[in-house]
This record gives C-alpha cells, structure tokens and sequence, in this order.
C-alpha cells in the first residue's frame, strides 16, 4: 500500500491526518509543498486543487481531513 500525504508545516489538519495514520500503524511519505515544488505540482494534479492535506492511498486523493473516506481507502 502507497500512501502520502501532502501537507505543510502549519496546517492543524496536516497534523490531524498524519497523526491518525501513525496512529493505525500506517506508514506514509510526507511532503512538504511549501517546500517541495515538485511535490506540490504532484499535488495539484492528483487532487486539482491547492489547499492542504491531500492523501492520496493507493492513487486516489482525499482532500483534507475525511477520516471515513481515508478508513474506507485503507481498507481495499
């Protein structure tokens, strides 16, 4: 399973979601996009859009913090 989050620094919901994962156990690449140009044009192609955090689990993104959408991807 492939999961990574895209996130910045000071987003609480980038904390959110990255705590969750380490949480269940769930290991995950975290990018910074206020650092990572690459990272961010990864991002906004994969969600179309640039507000923080995306996971994306297995190709498909989550936009923010949807803890049903992330249990329900983690668990295909």
């Amino acid at each position: 399973m492939e999961v990574k989050v895209y996130s910045t620094p000071s987003c609480p919901y980038c904390k959110m979601v990255k705590d969750y994962l380490s949480s269940k156990g769930i290991d995950y690449q975290s990018l910074d996009v206020s650092q990572d140009k690459t990272a961010l044009q990864d991002m906004v192609k994969v969600s179309g859009q640039m507000g923080v955090p995306v996971t994306v689990i297995n190709g498909e993104a989550v936009v923010g913090f949807d803890k049903s959408r992330i249990d329900y991807l983690l668990s295909t």
